[in-house]
């Protein structure tokens, strides 16, 4: 008689656990991939609301310093934590009437959608056009005279040798008008680089430093024009505030 043996039993298959498995771990990476993202659009925000914000430049009035499409960030701890100095390169809303209302240009609501929550992080600088970055000259209480013999402007009786403006040829004097000008309490006397084309407080008068965003502490873009902005401390390092 032939023996027959019974066929060894099958073992358990874990073949299905696999597939759960994957799709498990593909779950925990989403998840962490959507925490990471959320955690870095909430710094970011939290850094340009409170810290850095970026703004580009509209204009030529602050060549050869800055040129139209640079791109600055700006250090918002100034003025409420960190006090303005002469020499800032300061971004400041517009008091009223310094800018010439732009027409907006009609935007599909993706761009609209993209715009906002790239600047909500601080990368779009959309509201640039509504701001205006200027040099500081005057600060609360100095008298601000232009021009002397040798085309300067003094502060508080002190002239300045300003190597960061850009004149005319064959012009010497660092403004194209005479002016004398006491500089009230809460306001700042600010001027552009490019001094014979640039409408600032010599035309609207002083800033309220309310109005103050920030200072300007480096070009970041274009990657060739990359480099921190000066403030000339010594420029402006014999001055003395009013008695």
């Amino acid at each position: 008689m032939t023996e027959h043996t019974a066929p060894p039993a099958a073992a358990s298959d874990p073949a299905p656990e696999r597939p759960r498995s994957r799709q498990r771990s593909a779950l925990l990476f989403l998840r962490d991939v959507v925490v990471i993202v959320a955690a870095a659009l909430i710094i970011s925000f939290l850094i340009k609301t409170f810290l850095i914000r970026s703004f580009y430049i509209p204009s030529e009035s602050m060549e050869s310093t800055l040129l139209v499409n640079d791109r600055i960030i700006v250090n918002q701890l100034v003025p409420d934590l960190v006090a303005v100095e002469r020499g800032d390169v300061i971004v400041f809303r517009d008091p009223g009437s310094w800018l010439t209302p732009v027409p907006e240009q009609p935007r599909s609501p993706l761009e609209e959608g993209v715009d906002t929550i790239l600047a909500l992080v601080g990368l779009s600088a959309s509201d640039s056009d509504e701001h205006l970055v200027k040099r500081v000259i005057g600060l609360p209480g100095d008298r601000i005279v232009c021009c002397n013999d040798l085309g300067q402007l003094s502060i508080n009786g002190v002239p300045l040798d300003e190597p960061y403006v850009v004149l005319p040829e064959g012009r010497v004097d660092v403004s194209g008008s005479d002016f004398q000008q006491d500089i009230p309490a809460g306001q700042l006397w600010v001027m552009g680089d490019n001094r014979y084309d640039s409408s600032d407080s010599r035309i609207n008068g002083p800033v309220p430093i309310d109005d103050v965003v920030g200072r300007a502490f480096v070009v970041s873009w274009p990657i060739e024009r990359w480099g921190w902005l000066d403030n000339y401390p010594l420029v402006f390092d014999g001055v003395d505030p009013r008695p």
